[in-house]
């Protein structure tokens, strides 16, 4: 794994975007992909909306995916599995950039066919705490005319980045605008933020 860690650090270091192809697992893409259908299936996803706790906003016209919280306390082997993987990457991060990472936090995130985010930053402006924003993708046999594009918007252009099965993007949470796309057909996630306290 210290080879993909080092490509997702490299290209986060070259570019102020990281991208590594399978940091997640065939198999465990495909397991947390199952765990996100049967919890959509089950109703359990709720709208996502804008702010932190201490101010929400659900406005469908800015963000219209449907998230459900990871958390150990599921007891999910496969949720495990993957705070396993994020415990390794954070310990590498810490070990070889210095990053002071102390804790994390990942939901599953659903776009629906015709669902879109608009352009945004993931840092909340009353609270610095998240650092580094990642975004693993769960999405088989992706094609270009699926469209659900995350866009990052650069100073001088937009990078387009296919949501991929098994991708990893890792970028400042403070720093970077970026938006996803209207998807032309259903589009799935686990996205997240590294933080400090």
């Amino acid at each position: 794994m210290e080879k993909i860690f080092n490509t997702l650090i490299d290209s986060f270091i070259d570019n102020r975007v990281g991208i590594a192809e399978n940091f997640l697992s065939e198999a465990l893409a495909a397991h947390l992909k199952e765990n996100l259908k049967a919890l959509y299936k089950e109703k359990l996803l709720l709208s996502a909306g804008t702010g932190n706790d201490t101010l929400v906003v659900h406005n469908k016209l800015v963000r219209s995916d449907k998230i459900y919280w990871l958390d150990r306390s599921h007891h999910n082997i496969y949720e495990n599995d993957f705070f396993d993987l994020m415990d390794r990457f954070v310990s590498y991060l810490n070990k070889t950039c210095y990053t002071g990472i102390t804790g994390y936090e990942f939901h599953y995130a659903l776009y629906e066919e015709g669902s879109f985010y608009k352009k945004h930053i993931d840092q909340f402006g009353n609270n610095p705490s998240r650092q580094y924003s990642m975004i693993m993708y769960l999405n088989a046999d992706w094609m270009e005319n699926d469209g659900g594009e995350l866009c990052i918007h650069h100073s001088d252009n937009i990078q387009s980045i296919t949501p991929l099965n098994g991708k990893s993007v890792f970028f400042k949470s403070s720093e970077l605008e970026h938006e996803v796309m209207l998807t032309n057909k259903p589009r799935m996630s686990i996205t997240g933020w590294l933080k400090i306290n």
